[in-house]
């Protein structure tokens, strides 16, 4: 199995009572593919006492177990609930296509993996949202659970609908199908929603208009049915809330400091191959990098570390536990954690642990040394994949992906030469202001990065893989209008053609028809809610899936319900357009992303902000902290500067902020 599992796994076990769908279930695993996605019995895996005091969560992960079983945001919040007195929690994923099918065919509901309770008897179904091809899998889950697909059609006995992760920053396409979107880190917010369902649970689950107001009261949760979207012509004009219980603007939560919340304890083992089949260990939580492009990184600043030493516990307990002999460290850009070289050598050096692998998941190129690759050689390779995101200096300026040719080069002759022969490097197309110069660059990157491998390997090779940009809520890029989807393929045709003459190069690329969907979804407003209800009710499901994934589901939809992808995703937007997520904040001024959108149309970079003096994106002042991390200097390769915005002393710090009076004009760096 990936992930080398050295021990056996614990038996399954089930708990046996009135609720239970075992015996049935049972019955008709022999029907469909990998009954093992719904057997439970992890090693890990929590069996709880649900009692009608308690608030029943079921944490759901809307695609297939072997997707959503790693993910750690479940898993931590399936640790932290089940901690609680008041609360129990169980997971669920999306039944495959078979299963969904069987379920229908004998009556069944969706069921929670590790008791195989109906998923109607919970009182919540939380939902994971990691990406926005997802949500037809979400309404498939929210069927096959016997609760009405929209929420005005549902009782108060229904369970309520929250969804929270990346996609949560835009739920308005969901708006018809949930009940509640919570913004920001999870670990705190859903004890406080605990005792709002809790509390309605004990009023005997009166009208849910009550429940949704004692929701919206809580800090980070937005609650849809309060708000109203109106519209001028084909535009929309404001979402607005029309109960006083209604935050103007719902702003996200924020978890000051990791080292509180050392969760996931118990990573749970599966029984079958999974992706990502490792120990899982985040690191930090956090970018400041300011890549234009990722929404990931600029709606969970700041930057907060988890001390060196919890890593390392982490990391040991974890192993010994789980029994893997592959570790990943986890963030947005691990080679930037200030302890990497100590931790990375730490848990190779435990002779508890055994011969293991360390994996670094997020690898900034300039932050890469000889040093990390020297460590991690040290056992199984585990593959090394760069992302220098475009393929030439001035369009990396452009997404503030600061990094050289000479960064590259000299990461990933690096790598070679602490015995890689293979590496991926990750590119996008169709970034604002892209010329063809700028996408056939990337064939030359890699084209040289074989060349240097030729100087310590007789094959060496590089995939490259290339996704089409889809601009994402919260970033600089919210502005640009999409590059359409024959645009998207006359590049990757330009690609295509010259990798052909290029030995040892690989090209690989995402299907442009799936990113422009991605685009609808992700900018959307909620006039994208009988759309999605149409193309799940068509029998698109799984869209995340290649195999699935009907782009005629989608157009035709669009055009039954009056819309079109030039309005809704090819147009650029203009400054003062209202956004469907101006209502919801992910901390970060729309001032300092406008700015940053112009600086990015003039060439202009901006430095990594825990270097250099404060931008005031609005992320640290916002929330009264600033930047949590271990050292006074910046990672091995990373960007000098003054340090302003540094814990002093070498010591993991938080500092109080008051809200800053303007913004300081910041470094920049030219093209």
């Amino acid at each position: 199995m990936a992930g080398g599992r050295r021990t056996g796994l614990s038996g399954r076990y089930h708990e046996q009572d009135m609720s239970s769908l075992w015996s049935e279930l049972e019955q008709v695993l022999d029907e469909v593919q990998k009954p093992a996605r719904y057997i439970g019995g992890e090693d890990g895996m929590i069996v709880p006492a649900h009692h009608p005091d308690k608030a029943a969560w079921l944490l759901i992960y809307p695609d297939t177990y072997e997707v959503g079983l790693p993910n750690q945001g479940l898993q931590i919040l399936y640790e932290i609930l089940n901690e609680r007195s008041d609360a129990v929690a169980e997971r669920s994923y999306a039944p495959w296509t078979d299963m969904a099918k069987v379920l229908r065919d004998r009556g069944l509901p969706l069921f929670s993996v590790d008791t195989h309770r109906p998923a109607a008897e919970f009182d919540v179904l939380a939902f994971n949202l990691a990406a926005e091809l997802l949500y037809t899998n979400l309404l498939e889950c929210i069927d096959l659970a016997g609760v009405p697909v929209r929420t005005a059609n549902r009782s108060p006995a229904d369970p309520l609908v929250i969804v929270g992760g990346h996609c949560a920053y835009n739920p308005e396409p969901l708006a018809d199908f949930i009940d509640a979107a919570v913004l920001g880190d999870g670990e705190e917010v859903v004890g406080e929603i605990t005792q709002v369902v809790a509390a309605w649970k004990a009023s005997g689950r009166r009208d849910r208009h009550d429940v949704h107001l004692g929701l919206a009261a809580v800090p980070g949760v937005y609650v849809p049915s309060l708000y109203r979207a109106t519209f001028a012509g084909d535009r929309l004009a404001a979402a607005v809330p029309h109960e006083p219980g209604a935050p103007e603007v719902v702003e996200k939560r924020t978890v000051a400091d990791l080292a509180d919340w050392p969760y996931p304890r118990h990573q749970l083992v599966p029984l079958t191959e999974v992706v990502h089949d490792r120990l899982n260990v985040e690191v930090f939580r956090g970018c400041t990098r300011g890549c234009r492009f990722c929404q990931a990184g600029m709606i969970t600043r700041p930057v907060r570390e988890r001390p060196a030493d919890q890593v390392r516990t982490m990391v040991a307990d974890g192993l010994k536990r789980t029994g893997y002999d592959e570790v990943a460290l986890t963030s947005l850009s691990t080679a930037d954690f200030s302890g990497i070289d100590e931790v990375v050598a730490s848990a190779m050096e435990d002779e508890g642990c055994g011969q293991i692998s360390v994996s670094l998941p997020s690898l900034r190129v300039d932050a890469f040394t000889v040093g990390i690759a020297a460590q991690i050689q040290r056992a199984r390779r585990t593959g090394l994949t760069f992302a220098p995101e475009a393929g030439t200096w001035r369009l990396r300026t452009v997404i503030n992906k600061l990094i050289t040719e000479d960064d590259l080069y000299s990461a990933v002759e690096s790598a070679y030469s602490q015995g890689w022969a293979r590496m991926k490097l990750y590119f996008l197309v169709g970034l604002p202001t892209e010329t063809d110069e700028d996408t056939l660059g990337i064939l030359e990157l890699a084209r040289r990065c074989v060349e240097i491998g030729r100087a310590y390997h007789r094959s060496p090779s590089v995939t490259v893989s290339v996704g089409g940009f889809v601009p994402k809520p919260f970033t600089p890029f919210q502005w640009f209008g999409q590059n359409t989807e024959a645009e998207l393929r006359r590049k990757v045709g330009l690609l295509r053609d010259e990798a052909r003459n290029l030995k040892g190069v690989r090209l690989k690329w995402h299907d442009p028809g799936a990113s422009i969907i991605e685009g609808l979804l992700s900018r959307g407003d909620r006039r994208l809610g009988p759309v999605i209800e149409d193309v799940w009710s068509n029998g698109g499901v799984f869209q995340e899936w290649s195999e699935h994934f009907d782009p005629k589901l989608w157009t035709s939809a669009l055009e039954q319900h009056g819309l079109s992808l030039e309005d809704q995703v090819y147009r650029h937007r203009a400054g003062d357009e209202p956004l469907p997520w101006d209502h919801l904040s992910a901390g970060l001024h729309r001032d300092f992303l406008w700015q940053d959108w112009r600086d990015a149309l003039e060439g202009a970079g901006l430095e990594d902000c825990r270097w250099t003096p404060c931008y005031d994106c609005g992320a640290c002042t916002g929330y009264g902290i600033e930047h949590v991390v271990a050292s006074a200097t910046p990672p091995a390769g990373g960007s000098q500067g003054t340090g302003q915005d540094l814990a002093r002393g070498g010591e993991v710090a938080v500092r109080l902020l008051t809200p800053a009076t303007g913004r300081r004009a910041p470094a920049r760096v030219g093209s």
